[in-house]
């Protein structure tokens, strides 16, 4: 026993912070896959009005504010040879990686349907995740008892986090276009240098057809007169039956040839490309499972109480600051995430650079992340979160001032602000961990699971709020993703939700994050405390073993 709570204090092996870093990566395929995509597939591909999946978003995560507490109490108390947290991991890692898949299918239903289905797998989605990442990020607190360390490897979660991000984020979109392919009869009939009528069909049923140019310049309108949706727009999404001939005119770009044209089948794309994501996502947490170890456990005079728990819980000044601000920048990164994708498709009308935008952003985060634990060693992790909040809320808030020619500005502000902001979970997670060693040093008991369940509601509950900010703000300037001319009015509020609405969120994080109590010489003084009371406890343990033999 001695020898364990020893090495507990130690600095861990490469290949363990690794292992757990895959964890994250592989929740990142699934949360960052949801937190970009499933807006604008429930909108513009299952055809679920925005208004409605903001509240569905809402309601769900609200109520799974509650499943985080009792995941996190479940977690305190359970008892196995893998330790407390551990085995959640290996129990979720199918469960998680068959949920997301079904998140993007897309039975055949009608409206009332859709929507039932879109509650159920959504908030079956949420209990699950909770299940498995209120005890994998509650598995940093017990894998070491060294704050640097701890924060040491809150980077490195950070960076199989974003990376996870970057896989989903980067290849998704590419994966819907490669497996959701038409592969149409296409004919070309040109009419002036950058006017054409072009002819499609397909030899299937396609339920929601997207049809546009490779670059993304050219306009397309119906030609059938029949047809409401006169709009005139960079492409079209619509229902082809089998053999059926649709023709648009085709305005705008020069030198097209029908290799420039591509019709997607966005929802087997989605699918398929989820279907392969799901899978890598279980094989992460099943490496993570095995690679890691629990090394600190509650003091051994702690005796299970649920009450005293809570009570400890809501007299912890740092847990509380800590869960309203993670709250708050959740709700900020979850706007600028989830608003990104139709940001690209109808206001820069280019959905595809959208994953060349996702993909640097993903890299400054990585850099933010592995940046962390040297830039909290020089500035102390309280006045680093201020700082971050306040540079990145700054350059994200300039947005609002770039054109759609102004594509290098975009990138460049955009990627500043992703750099600082990454640095926020980054802190958080192992601020986490610093507040249950508070709790330990003030009250002599620990409830680790109970305290990271902050994490996991400010995760969700943030992104719901968010997703609620969306939605209705979309509503308000009359968003329609299946009727293209809506789109027009609404980029105002699109433009709103990418630049200063978000920033103003992140300021008021950074005015709270100054009432924060604990700072470094804290923390150094309750380190030092707490390894004491550690080893003296497993000293008289020792001794216990020896008198009992003896």
């Amino acid at each position: 026993m001695k020898t364990e709570l020893t090495t507990s204090n130690q600095p861990l092996p490469l290949k363990e912070k690794i292992g757990y870093a895959l964890g994250d990566g592989a929740a990142n395929i699934a949360w960052r896959g949801v937190a970009t995509f499933l807006l604008i597939f429930y909108t513009d591909v299952f055809g679920i009005a925005p208004a409605v999946v903001g509240v569905l978003m809402l309601v769900a995560r609200s109520s799974d504010g509650l499943s985080d507490v009792f995941m996190g109490i479940i977690g305190d108390r359970t008892e196995s040879k893998y330790g407390k947290f551990r085995p959640w991991i290996l129990w979720t890692a199918i469960p998680l990686g068959a949920i997301l898949a079904l998140l993007f299918t897309t039975p055949d239903l009608n409206d009332d349907g859709k929507v039932i289905y879109a509650y159920v797998t959504y908030i079956l989605f949420t209990l699950i995740y909770t299940a498995n990442n209120i005890p994998y990020g509650a598995l940093m607190a017990v894998m070491t008892g060294n704050d640097k360390e701890r924060t040491s490897l809150g980077s490195f979660r950070m960076v199989g986090a974003f990376t996870g991000g970057m896989v989903v984020q980067g290849a998704l979109l590419y994966l819907v276009a490669t497996f959701g392919n038409v592969s149409p009869t296409i004919q070309l009939k040109q009419k002036t240098v950058d006017s054409y009528l072009v002819t499609v069909s397909a030899p299937n049923d396609v339920p929601n057809a997207n049809i546009k140019t490779e670059n993304g310049i050219a306009t397309f309108q119906w030609v059938d007169a029949n047809i409401e949706d006169q709009s005139i727009t960079p492409s079209k999404s619509f229902l082809m039956e089998a053999d059926f001939e649709y023709t648009f005119a085709v305005n705008g770009e020069e030198n097209l040839t029908k290799e420039s044209f591509s019709i997607i089948n966005q929802k087997k794309g989605y699918s398929t490309a989820i279907y392969i994501m799901s899978v890598f996502l279980t094989l992460f947490m099943f490496v993570t499972f095995y690679s890691t170890k629990e090394r600190i456990a509650p003091p051994k005079s702690q005796k299970t109480d649920l009450k005293k728990d809570f009570l400890d819980l809501i007299n912890n000044k740092p847990w509380l600051i800590l869960l309203i601000i993670g709250l708050l920048f959740n709700i900020y990164n979850s706007i600028k995430q989830g608003i990104v994708v139709i940001y690209f498709t109808h206001y820069l009308n280019d959905q595809l650079l959208a994953a060349s935008y996702m993909i640097g952003l993903t890299i400054a985060s990585i850099g933010g992340a592995m940046a962390t634990a040297s830039l909290g060693k020089k500035y102390g992790k309280k006045k680093l979160f201020i700082y971050a909040l306040l540079l990145s809320a700054l350059f994200n808030a300039l947005l609002i001032f770039c054109g759609t020619t102004d594509i290098s500005a975009i990138f460049t502000l955009g990627i500043i602000s992703e750099f600082a902001s990454a640095i926020l979970p980054t802190l958080f997670f192992a601020m986490l961990g610093d507040a249950a060693d508070y709790s330990e040093y003030t009250n002599g008991r620990r409830a680790t699971g109970l305290i990271y369940s902050a994490g996991s509601f400010a995760t969700k509950f943030g992104g719901g709020i968010a997703a609620a900010i969306i939605g209705f703000v979309l509503s308000a300037y009359h968003y329609d993703g299946l009727d293209h001319t809506t789109i027009e009015g609404a980029i105002p509020g699109i433009k709103i939700l990418m630049s200063w609405a978000p920033a103003l969120v992140a300021l008021v994080g950074a005015g709270l994050m100054t009432f924060y109590p604990l700072n470094d010489f804290f923390l150094q003084k309750i380190n030092v405390e707490l390894n004491k009371r550690r080893e003296t406890e497993g000293n008289n343990s020792h001794e216990n073993v020896l008198e009992k033999a003896l």
